[in-house]
């Protein structure tokens, strides 16, 4: 049997402005709600559900994902149309600037519950 990740869990405040907020920045869809979880299905099949949780406080975590050139000048187009910070690195210091690791492009923004958000077009040690 292969190993493949299926699904993750979001938390938010509000899952269902969350899971729109990923669809339109990466131009994708919100699935329909499947009981307490609003969908968002990358094209390699795996799900980002979208959870609110008991009201308690989360920690934010990391969401990284690999696209083509095509695409991320179609997504970093949104996230500047969309007036969003972004950054190259991490660690947001470097605002408003994107980054070439492994001979690629990759950038880096917020979603609206403080998780970080990532895009790159080479995957990590691959290049350059």
């Amino acid at each position: 049997m292969t190993i493949e990740l299926n699904h993750t869990i979001v938390a938010a405040e509000d899952k269902k402005a969350s899971a729109q907020f990923l669809a339109d920045i990466l131009g994708l869809e919100v699935g329909p709600q499947y009981g307490p979880f609003i969908p968002v299905t990358i094209p390699n099949g795996v799900t980002l559900d979208y959870y609110e949780g008991d009201g308690e406080p989360f920690v934010a975590q990391h969401y990284a994902f690999l696209v083509s050139d095509a695409e991320f000048d179609a997504i970093f187009g949104r996230i500047k149309d969309r007036g969003l910070t972004y950054w190259a690195d991490p660690y947001h210091k470097l605002e408003n600037q994107i980054n070439t690791n492994d001979g690629g492009r990759g950038v880096y923004w917020d979603d609206p519950n403080g998780h970080k958000l990532e895009i790159l077009t080479k995957p990590y040690g691959s290049g350059e």
